[in-house]
């Protein structure tokens, strides 16, 4: 039977500028603006879909414009949304990005209080058809409340995306709270991985997360490559050379990488040569998603 990966969380519309020169504060800089979608779960349910995998998305639209394009587009994609919602009262998610002249971010606003419908009671109404994936996904745009119902019931592999050092902070406190707090992997960049642990180097910092209760702990170290941890090992591996486009998007498609190679049998830490190749790939389109990786991975 074809593998099922249910991805859970953000779906928005990304508004992404890259400067021409140097930036100015308080200036209006030259540049170009692109306009796409985005959402780390729906991100990550592209990219799946793109390389193949059998995709099901659990997010809320926002009965706007907006909410009516990410709908059409991810039918389109052929990523399955029939446990999505449509919420006409409220306003779709919006990403804004502002990266300089290299492609690499220098701020960015999430307006992602569209997402906050997914409550613990919406998750149990869809709970039977939830566990019945192979593998799920959540991103931390869901409340604490709702990671922690995803750790206490779901009965299959739960990979997390730490999103942002703010909403990181949600996966910490409900392993904290959970009944039997275990999580499959969690994924964090290294500025979300030291603030969520408060510890001084990724090294400490995995070891505190699998103190919480993570299984497999990815931290990704931009330049630098990734740390991979588990209770048995440690694994450094570096960042695959690559011209760098566009930052945004990248730490969505290592996850996808990780999962993807997770659902076809490959073990850690050779997943995360998945998640690093996924991310290049990324990192070297203009987009959030590379429409060609597939051609890249496989």
């Amino acid at each position: 039977m074809e593998t099922l990966i249910s991805i859970i969380g953000g779906s928005n519309v990304d508004l992404s500028a890259t400067l021409n020169d140097a930036f100015i504060a308080a200036d209006s800089n030259p540049g170009h603006i692109e306009v796409g979608y985005g959402g780390v779960a729906r991100n990550i349910a592209h990219n799946l879909s793109l390389l193949g995998a059998r995709t099901q998305l659990l997010t809320v639209f926002g009965g706007d414009l907006f909410g009516g394009l990410l709908h059409d587009y991810c039918k389109q994609l052929g990523i399955d949304i029939h446990l999505s919602d449509r919420v006409n009262a409220q306003r779709s998610g919006i990403y804004l990005c502002l990266n300089n002249h290299g492609g690499e971010m220098i701020a960015a606003v999430a307006d992602t209080e569209v997402i906050r419908t997914i409550t613990p009671e919406w998750l149990a109404k869809r709970s039977g058809e939830i566990n019945l994936s192979d593998y799920i996904v959540a991103d931390t745009n869901i409340t604490e409340d709702s990671i922690r119902w995803l750790m206490e019931n779901v009965t299959v592999p739960l990979f997390i995306d730490g999103v942002s050092t703010t909403k990181a902070h949600r996966v910490v406190n409900a392993l904290s709270k959970a009944k039997l707090p275990y999580l499959h992997t969690l994924k964090l960049n290294l500025k979300e991985a030291l603030a969520v642990t408060e510890a001084a180097t990724y090294a400490e910092a995995a070891q505190k997360l699998l103190d919480l209760g993570v299984a497999h702990v990815y931290i990704t170290l931009g330049s630098e490559g990734v740390y991979c941890r588990t209770a048995a090992e440690e694994w450094l591996f570096p960042a695959l050379p690559g011209e760098v486009v566009n930052t945004t998007g990248a730490g969505d498609a290592f996850l996808a990488g990780v999962v993807y190679a997770h659902a076809k049998g490959i073990d850690f830490p050779q997943t995360a040569q998945y998640g690093l190749m996924a991310a290049r790939a990324t990192l070297m389109s203009p987009k959030a998603v590379n429409p060609d990786i597939a051609n890249i991975l496989l």
